[in-house]
């Protein structure tokens, strides 16, 4: 498929921190900290199911793009495509395993990786995440994001909401099921909650409903379009 490059602010430094407390990447402890806490919440089932997998699954799949970076080395500064496995794919190098590998992990692990193979090398990691936006935006379709934006950035990239969308009924589906939605997902947007924080991987869809009154949905667009946009690379698929 052909990429269209679509924003290109910087690709030299994270983007500004995220509004909610805590990194933007998840940890493994914060991550293990958040299923203890949601396992003792009788309303916390669905979403400790989405940390449970991350932990023992990690969060990458094969066919996820990694922005690699390696100072001094042209053949390994290119975006690669994660293999089966999965794993990384290097030139000249063995791949770098990747299962149980959590996003927050994957810098300390290409360092280790490349240490094997060169000396004191200075590694830059950004990991990609396609996303299927769907329904009632500007320009529905594929994109590939860095997993530090906030997901209404997203949909801003995607054209941003139409005047027919229903804002609040914006809900995440993940092969046809439903994994989030309704009035907590739309807060965790307007406060700018990372689509890492949110627990959302390759694959996942984000379907923005259609409804007819504008008149009643236009505070609540204007709320979601004014999260300050945070977005530091961002790629359409076709």
């Amino acid at each position: 498929m052909r990429i269209q490059l679509l924003v290109l602010l910087s690709l030299m430094a994270r983007p500004a921190a995220a509004q909610h407390p805590g990194p933007s990447l998840a940890t493994r402890e914060s991550l293990q900290s958040e299923l203890t806490r949601l396992e003792r919440d009788a309303h916390g089932k669905a979403a400790a199911s989405l940390i449970r997998t991350r932990l023992e699954t990690g969060d990458f799949q094969t066919g996820d793009r990694i922005l690699l970076r390696v100072e001094g080395e042209q053949q390994l500064s290119d975006t690669f495509t994660v293999g089966a496995g999965p794993s990384l794919p290097l030139p000249r190098l063995e791949a770098l395993p990747l299962a149980g590998v959590l996003r927050s992990e994957l810098q300390g692990k290409l360092e280790g990786h490349l240490a094997k193979y060169l000396r004191q090398p200075v590694v830059q990691a950004w990991p990609l995440i396609r996303l299927l936006v769907e329904g009632d935006v500007a320009h529905p379709g594929f994109y590939a994001v860095a997993p530090e934006l906030p997901l209404a950035d997203v949909i801003t990239a995607a054209g941003g909401l139409t005047p027919r969308s229903k804002p609040t009924s914006i809900r995440i589906e993940r092969d046809g099921t439903k994994i989030l939605s309704g009035p907590a997902l739309v807060q965790a947007m307007g406060r700018g909650y990372s689509i890492d924080y949110l627990n959302l991987r390759a694959g996942d869809r984000v379907l923005v409903p259609s409804k007819g009154d504008f008149a009643r949905t236009a505070g609540i667009i204007g709320a979601l379009v004014a999260v300050p946009v945070a977005i530091y690379t961002i790629s359409r698929l076709h």
